[in-house]
């Protein structure tokens, strides 16, 4: 069973600690979160179901017992217990690369929800590049993942085409009931703002699915889809009733979430990749879609979609294993060994 520290305490980590605990696929074994609402408590505390066991059976008790939450890394003790860490601070990279460089300076490889990490030579060609020197040098792995970036709209795809003769273009849509998501998601995707409120958190960068142009140049690059143009849009979708939501009361007319697409570009001005994202409280007919032009045609649709809460953390939690089973760097899920479900161990 792998050891791991958490690095971030928030909605997602703790799914991620009940998760890891549940299903008895990784332990945590060192905690860290910034709050200082969070000092002096121990990962049980905050999440109650830590140490429950699939079905909710309580564990045998470790004589350690459950990690406390320290503030910073710096104060974690127990580096030689830990396998790997799990960080879900920020989607932001620049904001993220603080901690990565001090876990990967201890020698300690790093899977991470960072949006931007899917494929970081997008944005941060030198950031991505130092990392990866950072990495061999120390003997560590670094990888983004998650759903979506991470599987649904890039690694999927890709890993689909594995039965053509030949791609010539590709679709995905995503597209999703944010009715039971976690309340930051909700909140992410603009939810209860009127239109005023959305275009601010628009401007200020705030309000957007991040990771779409992550997704699309994945595909360009493993693909070879050449790529040399693209946008992306966003949008609200607007209530057509008053509903409710777990950050309150969306009024008809305002925000009930986000429509993003992106579209890129081949040198001969030929649409060869094609996204759309959408997440709304109410969403009718949700589902995963993608379409690969191409020898074979392949069209493949999950109805109902993939819950994004619980798929980001098996995602997550399975990717462990394959990114210490690859070489020192930084990587993507197209250069780590396949990742699958992991069985309790």
């Amino acid at each position: 069973m792998n050891r791991i520290l958490l690095v971030g305490l928030g909605p997602l980590g703790q799914f991620v600690a009940n998760d890891a605990s549940r299903r008895g696929v990784a332990r945590v074994v060192a905690a860290v979160d910034i709050d200082p609402a969070l000092a002096g408590k121990t990962l049980a505390d905050v999440v109650p179901e830590f140490g429950l066991g699939a079905g909710g059976v309580e564990q045998p008790a470790r004589s350690a017992g459950p990690p406390s939450i320290q503030k910073s890394i710096d104060d974690v003790q127990n580096w030689g217990e830990i396998d790997c860490a799990v960080v879900t601070t920020s989607s932001d990279l620049a904001r993220c690369a603080p901690t990565f460089r001090e876990l990967l300076l201890r020698g300690v490889s790093i899977v991470s929800t960072c949006e931007e990490l899917i494929f970081p030579w997008l944005r941060h060609k030198a950031l991505a590049e130092e990392l990866h020197a950072m990495a061999v040098e120390h003997g560590a792995r670094l990888i983004g993942t998650g759903v979506n970036p991470g599987f649904m709209m890039d690694a999927l795809p890709v890993a689909a085409t594995a039965v053509c003769k030949s791609v010539r273009a590709v679709k995905c849509w995503r597209i999703q009931d944010a009715t039971t998501r976690r309340i930051p998601f909700q909140k992410k995707i603009g939810a209860t703002l009127d239109e005023a409120g959305f275009a601010a958190r628009v401007k200020d960068g705030s309000l957007r699915h991040v990771g779409l142009g992550e997704s699309l140049h994945f595909i360009s690059h493993y693909l070879g889809l050449g790529v040399v143009k693209w946008e992306e849009t966003i949008a609200p979708v607007k209530a057509e009733r008053d509903m409710g939501c777990g950050l309150g009361t969306i009024r008809a007319g305002c925000a009930a979430g986000v429509r993003q697409t992106a579209h890129g570009w081949n040198a001969a001005g030929e649409e060869v990749i094609t996204m759309e994202f959408q997440a709304a409280i109410g969403q009718s007919e949700p589902h995963d879609r993608v379409l690969l032009e191409g020898e074979p045609r392949i069209d493949l649709r999950i109805e109902g979609g993939v819950h994004g809460d619980v798929a980001t953390s098996a995602i997550t939690l399975n990717a462990i294993d394959s990114l210490l089973a690859a070489a020192p760097g930084l990587h993507t899920m197209a250069t780590v060994p396949v990742v699958r479900c992991s069985a309790r161990k």
